[in-house]
């Protein structure tokens, strides 16, 4: 430096430096205004500066560039504090034909494409560190997006971008020998730059992570790093508000993926890290949201999450719940009728699983039992099981709560054993037990209709017509019980209807049996006679 010092500069409290006033004006607009001001003053001047970019690095970087001749060696390492401290100084108000420090910073941000993969995470993390200032923005959003398109033509063209080697386009490459030397199998092709990039902040990821999308990387790919920065992250020393970050983070931005890229053990698995945090209620909403379009896929253990502190149930059956709604609200796209099935079976697996909770409101049993249309279940003897082992758990409901407990039961698509089953469970409401028994009788009368009016069979124990005529008089006994008497309580009151009620049940199960006999038959006969038929037309004119 020249050894005349005039101006004392106190940059942010951590460093004064003593330079020479005319040299510092000659390229800094800044200091030429300033002075300007004060042109007759005399005498050394002091200048303080409390929110310099850079602190006292990057003062020291812009002062090499005036005492150097306006020339500076401008590197990946330092291009962001030369640019913030130009931009700062005002550096590009000079006089003309003085060269211009922010010129020659944006000349070499242009460069950037020839950048080692060394250099773009070193400037990376000089943005991290200076985050504040719009230069800071526009040098990290261009480091966020080359290193966006390395990884994608690196991912297309080879395992790593080979060292000091360039393609057509001119696009240097260059990793780190630590990146090289992990390429050993398939897997490490696509995930060697995972560890480089675990220094970014939650921020910077996320924005990584969306020049990523916006370039059409892998999808699986990207998961597989959120998952690993997570994991990765949460191995160190960390609070609980940074773990709520990078979770929101993770979740957020698989929420912007392909559902179809993201597996529902992976959903469940952040699922469960989310558990003992406090994150935020929309990011819940959109982990629950991607769950739901993946219900089908999970499984019992998956959905047997604990309650939240201060809630009495055994699960959480409020979170199952809003599973079912988001699965719901995908409409056809994810409601479809075989999806559909797979999570009703999953449902009724569920509520079998909970039924024996003691603090379990009827209220939320219901809500699960009946969140799916009926089209969902071509049987409903597993509900049915559920509901009776929650209504022996639950002894204590009255008539109503019973009542209430077997409405989501559709008795036409009960078996006739868990008819039979019904008729004889003491626990349920007589309503249930009849009702039970008028769907199955009217199940065999329309069994009874569709068969044609055949000779009775001679092992058969009555005719068709009987067997219909003797359905309909007892269909019009149990309906007239129904009618007059719909709050009689069979366990107490009345064991003769009892005894006639299993009769019954046992008189439609034998007339299903004889149905199904006489319909085989007729199968055999309408055969029999097609193949008569078909041996006529064969014959020749003459002897037919």
């Amino acid at each position: 430096m020249e050894p005349y010092c005039n101006l004392e500069v106190d940059v942010n409290g951590e460093e004064t430096f003593m330079v020479d006033k005319t040299i510092i004006t000659k390229y800094s607009g800044k200091f030429a205004k300033l002075f300007g001001k004060f042109s007759g003053a005399t005498g050394k001047l002091k200048v303080i500066f409390n929110d310099f970019p850079g602190g006292a690095e990057g003062f020291e970087l812009m002062l090499r560039f005036c005492y150097n001749n306006g020339t500076i060696d401008i590197t990946p390492s330092n291009l962001l504090l030369t640019r913030c401290a130009a931009e700062f100084m005002e550096m590009e108000e000079s006089v003309s034909g003085v060269p211009n420090l922010l010129e020659q910073s944006e000349k070499s941000l242009q460069e950037i494409n020839y950048w080692s993969w060394t250099g773009l995470l070193i400037a990376l993390k000089q943005c991290q560190n200076l985050s504040s200032g719009a230069d800071s923005s526009v040098v990290l959003e261009k480091c966020l997006d080359t290193l966006a398109g390395r990884l994608i033509l690196a991912s297309e063209a080879s395992p790593c971008p080979s060292t000091c080697s360039t393609d057509s386009s001119g696009i240097r490459f260059s990793c780190d020998s630590k990146s090289t030397e992990s390429i050993k199998t398939n897997s490490s092709r696509l995930t060697w730059w995972f560890e480089d990039l675990l220094f970014l902040s939650p921020l910077l990821v996320e924005m990584l992570v969306k020049s990523m999308l916006s370039r059409k990387l892998d999808h699986v790919v990207i998961s597989r790093f959120l998952l690993y920065y997570q994991k990765a992250k949460y191995s160190t020393a960390i609070t609980t508000d940074e773990k709520c970050k990078i979770i929101e983070m993770v979740i957020d931005m698989h929420y912007y993926m392909d559902h179809s890229s993201v597996s529902c053990k992976t959903l469940f698995g952040i699922l469960r890290v989310t558990l003992s945090l406090n994150i935020s209620k929309s990011s819940r909403n959109k982990l629950e949201s991607m769950i739901g379009s993946h219900l089908d896929q999970a499984t019992l253990d998956n959905l047997l999450v604990p309650s939240p502190y201060g809630i009495s149930y055994l699960y959480d059956v409020n979170l199952v719940l809003r599973f079912l709604k988001a699965f719901l609200r995908g409409g056809t796209s994810l409601a479809t009728p075989i999806r559909t099935r797979k999570v009703a079976s999953l449902i009724d697996l569920y509520v079998a699983e909970i039924a024996p909770d003691p603090c379990l409101k009827t209220s939320k049993f219901l809500a699960l039992a009946t969140a799916l249309p009926d089209s969902a279940r071509d049987s409903y003897d597993e509900l049915y099981h559920a509901v009776d082992m929650y209504l022996e758990v639950h002894a204590h409901l009255s008539q109503e709560e019973r009542v209430r407990m077997c409405s989501g039961l559709n008795y036409e698509k009960l078996s006739p054993q868990a008819c039979l089953h019904l008729s004889q469970n003491t626990k349920f409401p007589s309503k249930s037990a009849i009702q039970a028994l008028i769907s199955q009788q009217s199940k065999l009368n329309n069994l009874l209709r569709a068969t044609p009016n055949t000779t009775p069979f001679n092992d058969s124990p009555c005719s068709s017509s009987g067997a219909s005529q003797r359905g309909m008089k007892d269909k019009t006994t149990i309906e007239q019980v129904v009618l007059y008497d719909g709050n009689i309580d069979v366990s107490a009151d009345n064991e003769k209807l009892r005894a006639h009620l299993q009769g019954m049940q046992c008189r439609v199960m034998e007339l299903e049996k004889i149905c199904k006999k006489m319909q085989s038959q007729m199968a055999k006969i309408t055969k029999s006679k097609v193949s008569a038929q078909s041996n006529a037309r064969s014959l020749p004119k003459l002897c037919s």
